[in-house]
């Protein structure tokens, strides 16, 4: 019999849709990244943020809850343009450029006839501050101007594959004014007295959602928010609808959340039971009264930024009806990674100390969150809580690190129940190769003159038809000493700074509550001979 060639397999797969595998029949493909999200935030993952269009997106589609990142914004952002590991093209740390051994989305299917666009935060360009610290701050401040770009420019979206981008190169932005903001290789020296962040993104989403409509060619649309990435900015109608939601605190959150979950079928409580909140510092109940108040306002921002992405997925999905493009656009919604415990009280690297006009930016006290003068974070007991029914946090490889929410939504093409779950596991690789089977287009050997990684990601149509795929025998994790390793039903875990290895037996414990090194001393080596293996293999 002759052997299947990926295009073959993939205009197969387009005819098992009913879909004609002409090129400009073949899907759009929108992948909308959400920053620093918390596995429970969405309204249909069992939070309490006010997002219908995202699940609008879920009811009609499928809601993948074994979903895997990459635990931090870099790394997750090279794994999913790529289909390769983060430590494979350069980012086994943040900070570094993408590598040109792998390809991206946009690079593959541009070389396949699609129209590519990227609207919002790139983060895999190398980010160097200036040697002078006064210097590095008038840059951020935006009332200096090196002479020298934000980072390399021909690591810029526009020259990986991306026709059009809009969007920060480096990773934390002034939502309100943002640093190394560009068009395409132009940095935009000005923005509008009413100027968002999120609110650009969406339009520009729009925009290029509009223009790339009135081609025949189908289009690869990148969405990269910002939000809910620290600093805590948001615009005062939206911090408005949360002001009095967070004032019991987050043990009583995690506790609804949990309860939400449980009767939405998203977790069984016998195999998913409710772990301990984590965090630093004082708990809810040694807080006083103001720092209660000043606490649950820092949420309330942190929601009302959600809030705020969900308004501007409303707007895209309202585009894609307008265009006509909505039945034949796989929409992809996901997390970078889980909720952040971050908080620099200084400024200083990415962190500005002023306002454009000179106006101080506060970091500490009691101040009322979500101006452009205030940086504020929701630290890791908020951390904890936007992570039900997970533990731990963004940067760490436990669940609430590397689990994401992630939903599939498409009207001509999937062939799942509206509103149906799947457990089968994902991770962010395999975005690449699904895009590419979609569009029919090859995974390269070479791409001008570099020599391309074989992709270690595995293409998710199987599921998105309905179908029980034959998975990745394991998946691997990585960053900054947080370490962990995925393979039948078991994970074996380390978190950062080299802390003793852990062993959870996944199937029976998803919540990672009940750990079993001691109680499996062989299953613990060889899952960390085989992690070691993979480490080598990949690393640098």
């Amino acid at each position: 019999m002759q052997t299947l060639t990926r295009t073959s397999l993939a205009v197969a797969f387009l005819l098992l849709l009913g879909i004609s595998a002409h090129a400009d029949e073949r899907p759009n493909i929108v992948v909308i990244m959400v920053d620093d999200l918390g596995f429970s935030d969405l309204g249909c993952f069992g939070g309490e943020i006010n997002t219908p269009n995202i699940d609008s997106l879920a009811s009609g589609g499928l809601r993948f809850t074994s979903f895997y990142n990459c635990a931090r914004c870099c790394p997750t952002r090279a794994a999913m343009l790529t289909g390769l590991y983060p430590h494979q093209v350069g980012l086994i740390r943040n900070g570094n450029s993408l590598t040109r051994n792998g390809v991206t989305i946009a690079e593959a299917l541009g070389s396949a006839g699609y129209q590519t666009a990227m609207a919002g935060k790139w983060h895999l360009s190398r980010t160097q501050a200036l040697p002078d610290h006064q210097a590095q701050l008038d840059w951020l401040n935006h009332q200096s101007q090196p002479d020298r770009t934000f980072s390399p420019v021909d690591t810029y979206p526009i020259n990986r594959g991306f026709q059009r981008h809009f969007g920060p190169i480096w990773g934390v932005v002034d939502y309100f004014d943002p640093f190394s903001l560009v068009e395409g290789e132009t940095p935009v020296e000005d923005v509008p007295d009413d100027f968002y962040m999120t609110d650009a993104i969406t339009q520009k989403s729009v925009d290029y959602i509009q223009e790339m409509s009135q081609s025949d060619a189908p289009f690869f649309l990148y969405v990269a928010h910002t939000a809910p990435h620290w600093p805590l900015h948001a615009k005062p109608e939206d911090i408005a609808k949360y002001e009095k939601t967070y004032r019991d605190g987050w043990h009583k959150l995690r506790d609804k959340r949990y309860a939400r979950q449980v009767e939405m079928g998203l977790i069984d409580p016998k195999t998913s039971p409710k772990p301990e909140l984590q965090g630093q510092g004082d708990d809810w109940e040694a807080l006083d009264e103001a720092t209660r108040e000043h606490m649950s306002q820092l949420m309330s921002v942190h929601a009302g930024m959600v809030d705020c992405v969900d308004q501007g997925v409303g707007r895209i999905i309202n585009a894609l009806k307008e265009t006509g493009r909505l039945e034949n656009t796989l929409i992809l919604v996901m997390s970078d990674n889980g909720a952040s415990p971050e908080r620099y009280l200084n400024p200083g690297f990415d962190r500005p100390n002023e306002t454009r006009e000179g106006k101080p930016i506060q970091y500490e006290g009691l101040f009322n969150p979500g101006s452009e003068t205030t940086w504020g974070y929701i630290g890791s007991y908020w951390a904890s809580a936007g992570n039900t029914p997970y533990r731990y946090w963004k940067a760490q490889s436990f669940e609430g690190g590397a689990h994401t929410p992630m939903i599939a939504h498409w009207p001509s093409g999937l062939k799942t129940e509206p509103g149906s779950k799947t457990d089968q596991p994902g991770h962010v690789i395999d975005v690449l190769p699904t895009c590419l089977e979609l569009a029919g287009a090859e995974y390269p050997q070479t791409f001008k003159k570099n020599e391309i990684t074989p992709v270690e990601g595995l293409s998710l149509a199987p599921i998105l038809a309905g179908q029980q795929r034959e998975g990745h025998p394991a998946l691997f994790f990585e960053h900054e000493g947080g370490k962990a390793m995925i393979a039948d039903g078991w994970k074996l875990v380390q978190p950062k700074q080299n802390g003793q290895w852990e062993l959870y037996h996944l199937a029976e414990d998803r919540t990672e509550t009940n750990n079993l090194a001691e109680a499996e001393p062989k299953r613990l080596a060889q899952m960390k001979r085989k992690w070691q293996a993979w480490f080598n293999r990949v690393k640098p």
